[in-house]
């Protein structure tokens, strides 16, 4: 598996392997798998050859960190990077209480509470740590300080305020005493990842979505912002949350939700572009991103070892520059769009 290599300013030079895993699976996201099924999805994906894993304390309310804990256990630290995630303090709760019913299943009882103060930063941290078992993370992220977490612009504002009053400064410590190599956000809107931006010394966005076959609206100010100041992107989601991945059929997911019938005609209309091709979908979709020089990382997660299997022989396909080309002539793709790799379109 490819690697790519990132160091911004004075910073740790940290190497990414182009396939990430996202572990929100592991938290048993929409449905339970059991540990020994998590063991075997690792174990594809270490095989596979990532290197780098992302988790958060909101992922199964700590069973993700768990679950990467007894995996990564017995593998030299040097040989992987690994990144989770501050801004929710776990509780114990009653089970009616428990954050995520019918999101995630099968999980500890524990409720979310935001707190994205200094100590609250500090506080989650150090639980991620002894959840994961390790002494350091290379990255953290401050996790959903978006509108789509938060509901309204009026709940959103506050929790802005006390991160960049307070919580930042937490980071930046961190950072300072290389308990971290890097700090960023984790958000679901490239606007809410440049308003942070614009405002501190951030590393690297993990961008859930927002950058895909279906959406390149981040090309317009975030991605350019980035190139200018050598901000890394992960990226999250490549799938849109599976329409990408299953295609544009009744009842598939769109960014989390059922897809609406605009989502899926449209989606319908890049796979018969794709089809013409001889290129999958799912395959058009996964290779995207990468091609855009900000990208170090895509990580599509995966929640079978056939799921881990499909993403890393997707890595080993061609795409025809034609396809690329093709979409962008029937107004399907954006024209500045990255489509070839590591270089921007004029």
């Amino acid at each position: 598996m490819k690697t790519k290599h990132w160091q911004r300013g004075g910073n740790a030079r940290l190497a990414f392997t182009e396939l990430g895993f996202g572990s929100a699976p592991l938290g048993n996201l929409y449905r339970a798998i059991s540990d020994d099924d998590a063991d075997a999805v690792l174990a594809e994906s270490w095989n596979s050859g990532c290197r780098y894993f992302d988790s958060a304390p909101l992922y199964g309310l700590g069973l993700s960190e768990t679950r990467l804990n007894r995996f990564l256990r017995g593998k030299p630290r040097d040989e992987y990077l690994l990144s989770t995630k501050v801004g929710r303090i776990l509780e114990v709760c009653a089970p009616e209480e428990r954050t995520g019913i019918g999101k995630f299943f099968d999980t500890p009882t524990r409720r979310e509470r935001y707190d994205y103060s200094y100590d609250g930063v500090m506080r989650s941290f150090e639980a991620s740590l002894e959840r994961l078992g390790v002494d350091h993370v290379d990255i953290l992220y401050v996790h959903d300080l978006d509108l789509f977490t938060h509901g309204s612009q009026a709940a959103l504002d506050p929790k802005r305020e006390e991160f960049m009053r307070s919580g930042y400064s937490a980071l930046v410590s961190l950072r300072d005493q290389k308990v971290i190599s890097a700090f960023g956000g984790g958000l679901n809107e490239s606007e809410a990842s440049q308003w942070l931006a614009e405002r501190g010394d951030f590393d690297l966005f993990l961008l859930a979505g927002r950058y895909t076959l279906l959406e390149q609206a981040a090309l317009e100010t975030f991605l350019p912002l980035c190139q200018q100041r050598g901000i890394g992107i992960v990226l999250g989601g490549p799938y849109n949350s599976g329409i990408l991945a299953a295609g544009p059929k009744a009842g598939a997911f769109f960014n989390y939700s059922e897809a609406p019938q605009t989502v899926i005609k449209r989606v319908a209309r890049i796979e018969a572009v794709c089809q013409r091709h001889g290129v999958r979908l799912i395959e058009a979709a996964l290779k995207f991103p990468l091609m855009h020089p900000s990208v170090v990382s895509v990580i599509p997660g995966g929640q079978s070892v056939a799921e881990v299997r499909s993403n890393r022989s997707i890595l080993n396909v061609e795409i025809p520059t034609a396809l690329w080309d093709d979409l962008k002539g029937q107004g399907l793709m954006r024209p500045d769009a990255p489509t070839v790799a590591g270089k921007a379109a004029a």
